[in-house]
C-alpha cells in the first residue's frame, strides 16, 4: 500500500475535474500516492466524466452532498493510508509538489500537518487568500495568512520561501498523519464547510504535535469555486463556525471574555454592511450568531490551555491592519 492518498472532495464540480484533475493526476508521485475523487452525490456529469475520462483515479461514490467536512471524514475513514491530503478540486499542483511535504513528515515525528506554498490560479505571481504560506490566528480568532491580512494579498517574491510553525494549514491542500487526524475526531462535521481545517489544526495543536508550512511545495488554487467570498452563504458560515471554533477550543477561564470580545467586533462588521445598505450580509452574520447560540451547546467538552495566549506572535489584526495599517505579514513580525 503506498503511504499517502490524494483526496479530491468533489461536489458537481464536472468542469473543474476536467480543468483540474489531469494536472493533479501528471505532477503527483504515483511511487507514493494514490489520487483519489470523493463524490460528494453530485448531480451533474461527474461521475461520468471520472468513469470515461480517468480511469485511472480511484473514486468513492457518496448517496448525497455531506459537506466539506463530513465528506472527508468519510473518505479518510473508508481509505485510511499514512498520511491523507485533502486536496481542493479548484487545485493546480506544481511539478513535484507532493514529494517535499511527505519527505518532511517522514524525517518530522513531532509535525502532524503540513502546506505547501498556496498561490493564485487567477494571477500566479500572488498568493491565494486562502492559506498563502501558512495561516495563523490573532488574539481575536481572526485568521489571517503569511502573505495574506484580511483581504489585502501580497504578491510572492521569494519573501516567505522558508519553512516555519504555523497555526493553521490551508483546507486547500492540508497534508496530515491519517492516525492524528482520526486521533482527534476528524473536521467537525457541524461546521458543514469554512473554518473547519482551522478548527482540526487547533485541535492537532492541543494535544502538542506541531503544523509546518513547507515552501518548497507549491501549488495553484483558484478559489472561490464553491462560493464567491462575498456570498452571504459564505460570510453565514465563516462567522458562525468561527465562533463555534473560539468556543469549543478555548478553556473556561478565558472563553466567556474572549468570546464578548469577539461578538462586539462582529457587530462593528454587521453595522458595516448595514450602512453600506448589504442587507443580505447583514443578515447573515446576524443569523450566524443566532444559530451560534444554539449550536453551542452541543459542545460540553473544553481544553485547559489557551493557545490564544500561547502564540509566539500574538496581535490583534484588526487594530494592525485597519488602525496601524498593516498590509504585510513581514510588518506584523517587526
Amino acid at each position: 500500500m503506498k503511504p499517502i492518498a490524494v483526496i479530491i472532495l468533489n461536489w458537481n464540480g464536472e468542469q473543474l475535474l476536467r480543468k483540474y484533475l489531469p494536472q493533479v493526476v501528471a505532477t503527483t508521485d504515483a511511487e507514493i500516492a494514490d489520487v483519489i475523487v470523493a463524490d460528494n452525490g453530485s448531480t451533474d456529469g461527474s461521475v461520468e466524466v471520472l468513469q470515461k475520462e480517468f480511469p485511472q483515479v480511484k473514486t468513492i461514490q457518496f448517496p448525497e452532498n455531506y459537506g466539506f467536512a463530513e465528506g472527508y471524514n468519510r473518505a479518510i475513514e473508508q481509505t485510511r493510508y499514512k498520511y491523507t491530503v485533502l486536496l481542493n478540486s479548484d487545485v493546480a499542483p506544481a511539478e513535484g509538489w507532493l514529494r517535499p511535504l511527505y519527505d518532511y513528515l517522514e524525517s518530522h515525528e513531532e509535525v502532524a500537518a503540513v502546506q505547501p506554498k498556496v498561490l493564485s490560479d487567477r494571477d500566479r505571481r500572488m498568493f491565494e487568500h486562502a492559506g498563502a504560506a501558512g495561516g495563523f490566528i490573532d488574539v481575536n480568532g481572526f485568521p489571517y495568512c503569511r502573505g495574506r491580512i484580511m483581504e489585502t494579498v501580497e504578491q510572492d517574491e521569494g519573501q516567505y520561501d522558508t519553512e516555519m510553525e504555523i497555526f493553521w494549514a490551508s483546507g486547500a491542500a492540508l497534508t496530515i498523519r491519517t492516525e492524528t487526524y482520526l486521533a482527534v475526531g476528524g473536521l467537525d462535521n457541524r461546521f458543514f464547510a469554512h473554518m473547519e481545517e482551522i478548527d482540526l489544526c487547533w485541535r492537532v495543536l492541543l494535544t502538542g504535535k506541531k503544523i509546518v508550512a513547507v515552501p518548497s511545495s507549491k501549488i495553484y488554487h483558484l478559489g472561490g469555486a464553491s462560493l464567491a467570498y462575498n456570498n452571504p452563504r459564505k460570510t453565514y458560515l465563516n462567522f458562525r463556525n468561527n465562533l463555534l471554533m473560539m468556543h469549543k477550543n478555548l478553556p473556561d477561564a478565558t472563553r466567556s471574555r474572549k468570546l464578548l470580545k469577539r461578538r462586539l467586533i462582529d457587530t462593528i462588521a454587521w453595522a458595516k454592511y448595514v450602512v453600506t445598505l448589504d442587507f443580505k450580509n447583514a443578515g447573515a452574520i446576524f443569523r450566524a450568531h443566532r444559530d451560534f447560540i444554539k449550536m453551542r451547546e452541543h459542545y460540553s467538552e473544553h481544553p485547559e490551555v489557551d493557545l490564544l495566549d500561547r502564540m509566539p506572535l500574538r496581535v490583534n489584526i484588526i487594530t494592525s491592519h485597519y488602525i496601524a495599517g498593516v498590509r504585510k505579514f513581514s510588518e506584523l513580525v517587526k
